[in-house]
């Protein structure tokens, strides 16, 4: 499937000079500029924000990598964005999630597979992605497992997924 389906133009790297430092600063974090990123372009404001807060989400918390990606790749299946969870097995898989885990996040319940960390993680996923609200004593459990800050960064990643997941749906970004 072509990129045809994509319900906005891409913006080709190196076709704006307005664009040259976002592009520059999204090549230093990411790499390359990849099909998220040519429709993020044509809203720098927009493009530049985003590459600023999924770094600091990805890259500059204290939330270890596995269960970041297991995050990420739970918000996904929820909102139904293969593209997102796609992109993310590499990641999750590199950060030490098992393979079995990651299939589990597919179920409606994942499987009992995982650590009582995990579980209650995956419980503030589901709560804060399916139905926004999350129960007070869910939240006293998360704050009692965890630092102020790293109860704002892990809130701070479901809350970002679910802007990456929604983002790709509404605008039809897919493989």
């Amino acid at each position: 499937m072509g990129t045809d389906h994509i319900r906005v133009p891409l913006v080709a790297p190196g076709t704006r000079a307005e664009l040259g430092d976002i592009e520059t600063r999204i090549l230093k974090e990411r790499g390359r500029i990849s099909l998220l990123y040519q429709v993020l372009l044509n809203s720098a404001p927009i493009a530049a924000g985003w590459e600023s807060m999924l770094t600091a989400v990805r890259h500059r918390t204290t939330v270890p990598a596995a269960l970041r990606e297991m995050i990420i790749l739970r918000v996904a299946v929820l909102n139904e964005a293969a593209f997102e969870f796609d992109a993310h097995v590499p990641h999750a898989l590199a950060a030490g999630l098992a393979a079995e885990k990651i299939e589990a996040l597919k179920a409606a319940q994942p499987a009992d597979l995982f650590s009582d960390e995990e579980r209650l993680l995956l419980e503030l996923t589901d709560r804060m992605t399916r139905d926004v609200k999350v129960p007070a004593p869910l939240m006293d459990q998360v704050n009692a497992r965890y630092e102020a800050g790293t109860v704002v960064e892990l809130v701070a990643t479901v809350a970002a997924y679910n802007m990456v997941s929604r983002f790709l749906v509404a605008l039809n970004i897919s493989h």
